[in-house]
């Protein structure tokens, strides 16, 4: 079973936040200040936050300039995951991972089942590594944010969390680049 283990220290990590949103400045952006809030509440490091419109190309330009930042471990965006024509996030991330974490949306999907039911089904929220980053797109709600961060993201982002945890393996993410 999942356990914290306290003689382990604790090891911060960056992380960059992507609203995606046609209508929402900083002052409006509510999940992504979730975000925000919950990552240096955990006392990681906020590395960047940026607001785009719904747009691939864009989305997915900044996502690799942040994948190939090395002061930046993790990129949270957080919009344009659902189903309507607009949403694209969920693309763009794809169009940037060299690999994807399945069961991330997975356990979104049951993480979010406990809370709203078969509407989770409208969720395509997902991860992945590019360039030994981590990328996670998440739904524009708070609601969703809090979810994710709480009940996945704050536990694998966690050096201290066992049986197995994200940061541990961050060393590793990009050796297939170093190796020739």
């Amino acid at each position: 079973m999942a356990k914290h283990d306290d003689t382990q220290d604790f090891i911060p990590v960056r992380i960059a936040v992507l609203t995606v949103s046609d209508s929402r400045s900083i002052d409006e952006d509510r999940s992504g200040q979730v975000l925000v809030d919950r990552l240096e509440a955990a006392r990681h490091q906020l590395a960047d936050r940026k607001i785009l419109p719904d747009e691939r190309v864009e989305i997915a330009d900044q996502l690799r300039a942040w994948v190939s930042d090395a002061a930046i471990d993790v990129v949270i965006s957080t919009g344009g995951t659902g189903l309507t024509g607009r949403d694209v996030t969920v693309e763009a991330h794809r169009d940037v991972y060299e690999k994807e974490i399945d069961a991330f949306g997975t356990v979104f999907t049951i993480v979010s089942m406990q809370k709203i039911g078969t509407s989770a089904v409208q969720s395509r929220a997902t991860g992945g590594v590019a360039g030994g980053t981590y990328l996670f797109a998440l739904p524009g709600s708070p609601g969703a944010c809090k979810d994710a961060w709480d009940e996945i993201l704050v536990k694998q982002l966690d050096y201290r969390h066992r049986p197995c945890n994200f940061v541990e393996i961050m060393p590793r993410l990009d050796e297939h680049l170093r190796r020739k």
